[in-house]
């Protein structure tokens, strides 16, 4: 949750960022009404990269956690498939 919620906080940082540069003039605006979208898919291109580098620590220690849940899953799912192929090799 920590880690979802940091890098959120980084989207809306940078979404605010490219929304103030963009009424001082110094990035375009985008064209018509396609302001709030130009500016939108800008923040997530610019968020993606700065949170993969940023936030390494939090997504390794996420993974931590997530990867005995995971793997526990993953065998639990494995063995009833092995159980399922013997059943089926038994019926022939």
């Amino acid at each position: 949750m920590r880690y979802t919620l940091m890098r959120l906080g980084l989207f809306v940082g940078c979404y605010v960022l490219l929304t103030v540069l963009a009424q001082v003039g110094v990035i375009p605006a985008g064209i018509g009404k396609s302001n709030p979208l130009w500016l939108l898919a800008l923040a997530i291109l610019i968020s993606a990269p700065l949170s993969y580098v940023l936030l390494r620590r939090q997504r390794d220690a996420m993974s931590e956690q997530i990867a005995p849940r995971v793997e526990r899953v993953s065998g639990s799912f494995k063995g009833k498939l092995a159980a399922n192929r013997g059943q089926e090799d038994d019926q022939r």
